[in-house]
């Protein structure tokens, strides 16, 4: 059995995203494909409400990234194969007290061993090479007890993903383990076609191949309008026509309404003042401008809000709002909102406070995303030098 395993070097850095597109490459290719998390810590029940007729027993427990696979994939294997170590909230506190009796290396290596028949097995750790060494099993420790070869993905950039990828490639040649190569996701290419030769020659100098760059793409790393409405915790003044679109932006409203509306790029979600009537009024007849240019100018001047020469150049900026402070708006604001059919929450919250939850909100892949999820697989087909996984694979075969 050929192995790898997906390290990288901290949290939502493209891991889960690699994840999908080389299982899908590796059965593209014919080969029977497994995975396995070894060490969770985010688990989720799994059983009769997940899928029907699939052999689990009501209650069992797989990380949620074993559960994206599974689900994505139709992968047989049992939740004590593909996620057989779990570190839920007060694991780690027990572990230091004592009160683990497990071996989980034990657990890990006989869930290993189950994917024996398979072609290749991906596995996937959790953070960077350093993560779950408070309860003895780090990603370098698993990589190492599995003699699995690491594969480390990083985010965008130059200097920070190569200090990162090697800060982590030391940690893992420290425990005897191979650094086969590194992905280098959320790449900039459109803007800067050169980054990705610049990355391998940077990587080269420390031995470490760049085995693929992966472009940025906004809708593989910006939240929905109900992911935001989920996280601010915000009252919903109107839904909008589509709670599952993809945000493309954020802007603070803070300048002038036309000089904000310049400056915004497509599907934007504005976050301001909820006592800023004028630039509220201003978004929701920009708005209305995306679906009626004609109708725009008339809308803002009936409604008193900015000039058309800014609507007329806007092009479909405007995706929701989201008002801070807590004040309620004038009902004949709240009516124009409403009116446009525009996405608006308010929270009792601060502008700051507000703009950082969003900016910080955690963007996994879910199942029901099939469009992202298609989007990822072309990405890595097409941006990933698969031949190289599987030589790499293929050198750490596993007996």
């Amino acid at each position: 059995m050929r192995h790898l395993y997906l390290a990288a070097t901290g949290q939502n850095r493209g891991k889960t995203t690699a994840s999908l597109g080389l299982i899908d490459g590796f059965r593209r290719r014919g080969y029977h494909t497994g995975f396995m998390k070894p060490v969770g810590q985010r688990p989720i029940p799994v059983g009769a409400d997940a899928a029907d007729d699939d052999g689990l027993v009501d209650g069992a427990l797989l990380d949620e990234d074993a559960q994206l696979m599974r689900m994505v994939f139709g992968l047989p294997e049992s939740p004590s194969a593909m996620s057989p170590v779990h570190i839920p909230r007060g694991f780690t506190k027990a572990y230091i007290a004592g009160e683990v009796v497990q071996d989980l290396g034990a657990l890990i290596r006989d869930a290993h061993r189950q994917f024996a028949q398979h072609d290749i097995l991906l596995i996937e750790g959790t953070g960077h090479a350093g993560v779950g060494a408070v309860v003895g099993m780090s990603n370098a420790t698993v990589a190492a007890m599995l003699g699995a070869p690491a594969v480390i993905v990083s985010g965008g950039g130059v200097g920070r993903p190569i200090d990162e990828i090697v800060l982590n490639a030391s940690h893992f040649a420290a425990h005897g383990v191979r650094v086969a190569g590194a992905i280098v996701n959320k790449v900039h290419l459109d803007h800067q076609p050169g980054l990705a030769r610049t990355l391998e020659r940077g990587l080269a100098i420390h031995g470490i191949p760049l085995l693929g760059v992966l472009p940025y793409r906004p809708m593989l790393s910006s939240p929905t309008l109900g992911m935001v409405l989920e996280g601010v915790r915000g009252r919903v003044i109107n839904p909008g026509p589509d709670l599952d679109r993809v945000i493309g932006g954020v802007a603070i409203g803070a300048m002038e309404p036309h000089h904000m509306l310049e400056r915004m790029g497509p599907c934007t979600l504005v976050i301001v003042p909820s006592d800023r009537e004028e630039a509220i009024l201003a978004l929701a007849g920009a708005y209305v401008a995306s679906r009626s240019c004609a109708a725009a100018p008339e809308h803002l001047e009936r409604r008193g809000g900015d000039t058309p020469g800014a609507i007329d150049a806007w092009n479909g900026k405007v995706l929701g709002v989201v008002l801070t402070g807590g004040y309620e708006p004038r009902p004949e604001v709240l009516a124009a909102v409403r009116d446009a059919g525009m996405f608006a929450a308010i929270v009792d919250e601060d502008t700051y406070t507000v703009a950082s939850a969003v900016q910080g909100l955690l963007v996994k892949t879910h199942a029901a995303d099939t469009g992202k999820i298609e989007l990822i697989k072309a990405l890595v087909w097409e941006h990933l030098r698969m031949d190289r996984f599987l030589e790499v694979a293929d050198e750490a075969r596993f007996a």
